[in-house]
């Protein structure tokens, strides 16, 4: 396979559009995360005080709309088609961004859960850019394709390495300014560049409300809804959190950091590029995840993955007192997570084949279920304990059910569709 027959064997500019539609707006879905200290203290200044509930809350719910969107422009895509369905969520993250920076400080704290909303269609983007390039494609090329095109986890990063210095440079209504324009730049570009397949190159084939339920009444579509909430939902949970996470706990031994070896004196911008090199991890090791999948098998790999996870949640909750071990830790969990979302990805192709666009909105909105309970999972934990240990230990036991639910399917799916799905179960 060769990167070269992607110019021949199907649509470059759209594959190009559909990666830049998906990295931008992955950026944006993710963008309150770096921000919500900035944004808190703003509020403190108005006279509103956010508590840590409501903190996760206004971080929750663009995971939480992103999530329960995917599934809807799947249906967009199957009615409208790839390319409108994009441009009108584009739309709408446009205008959310562009409210945000223009109400600036005056902004409150419910117009804050309504531009959370809107960027909740940045996410959902998931279910329109792999569609948008995969239908111009061959079955041998689908998955260079959709790696490509699906290469958007790396915006989170990009967010915790600049959002936090433009904000202590220009103030953090900037960054929704910057947001935006960026936004309306790739909206041009998808909308010049980005083309639905022929119907002599693809024929749609519209799902209807009976397809899913259909699917929802398969005991398999559940476990691995689980699987990926707690693989992705981890993932995405602590990349937003993770700034929150470390001003609470460890924001004297950054600041020391930040003066002695960086020289940058504004905490919150350490934090964030602390927060950027463990999101890298999880980022970029998704598709290691999958190949190590492919060797050894999906179910050995998140045993694998999932124990480790597991066991770094325990430790970060009860022995992890250090600053610079508990970054060695976050790095560790989040490359394991990582990991464990390609190794997901590696088992339901081989189980759903053919009804992938389908499992794809499913299984895509419990990871952004899953990332909405651990975000307000850690909320909760804080503002009850001053701590963030007993949302450790929950998270633990959920990738510990997790991990049970692989012993009680494995031998199932080794002997049934595992004989044939053509890879390693």
């Amino acid at each position: 396979m060769k990167l070269g027959e992607l110019k021949t064997a199907g649509h470059l500019p759209t594959l190009l559009a559909a990666f830049l539609y998906f990295d931008f707006s992955f950026m944006v879905w993710t963008m309150l995360g770096p921000l919500a200290t900035e944004i808190s203290e703003s509020l403190a200044m108005h006279g509103f005080a956010l508590t840590p509930g409501q903190k996760a809350t206004l971080l929750a719910i663009p995971i939480l709309s992103g999530a329960i969107l995917r599934i809807v422009l799947g249906f967009g895509v199957d009615k409208f088609g790839p390319k409108k369905t994009a441009l009108m969520a584009q739309a709408i993250v446009i205008v959310s961004l562009f409210y945000a920076y223009l109400r600036g400080e005056s902004i409150t704290y419910n117009e804050l859960l309504m531009v959370a909303f809107g960027l909740g269609f940045a996410g959902a983007s998931f279910a329109v850019a792999l569609p948008q390039a995969g239908q111009w494609y061959p079955p041998r090329l689908q998955g260079l394709v959709l790696g490509l095109a699906g290469a958007g986890n790396i915006g989170v990063v990009v967010d915790f390495l600049f959002a936090p210095k433009i904000a202590e440079l220009w103030g953090w209504q900037t960054v929704f300014l910057v947001g935006g324009v960026l936004s309306t730049f790739i909206f041009l570009v998808y909308t010049f560049m980005a083309k639905d397949a022929p119907p002599s190159i693809y024929k749609p084939n519209p799902k209807k409300l009976g397809d899913y339920l259909k699917l929802l009444k398969d005991k398999d579509t559940w476990w691995f809804s689980l699987f990926y909430a707690v693989s992705f939902g981890g993932f995405v949970g602590f990349a937003n959190y993770m700034k929150v996470y470390l001003m609470n706990t460890y924001q004297v031994d950054m600041s020391a950091f930040g003066h002695e070896f960086l020289g940058e004196e504004n905490v919150k911008v350490v934090a964030g590029y602390f927060g950027a090199l463990c999101i890298f991890a999880g980022a970029v090791l998704r598709p290691v995840g999958g190949g190590i999948a492919d060797k050894l098998g999906g179910v050995k790999s998140l045993y694998i993955f999932f124990g480790a996870v597991a066991t770094l949640a325990v430790v970060n909750a009860t022995l992890v007192h250090n600053f610079y071990l508990a970054i060695l830790v976050l790095f560790l969990i989040m490359a394991n997570l990582g990991m464990a979302n390609g190794a997901v990805f590696q088992l339901v192709p081989q189980r759903f084949g053919k009804d992938m666009g389908i499992m794809t909105g499913v299984v895509g909105c419990a990871g952004g279920l899953g990332g909405t309970a651990l975000i307000k999972t850690l909320g909760w934990s804080k503002g009850a304990f001053d701590s963030y240990a007993a949302g450790f230990f929950i998270f633990a036991g959920v990738v510990l059910v997790a991990i049970l639910g692989i012993s009680l399917v494995k031998t199932r799916w080794r002997t049934t569709w595992g004989l044939s799905a053509g890879g390693r179960i």
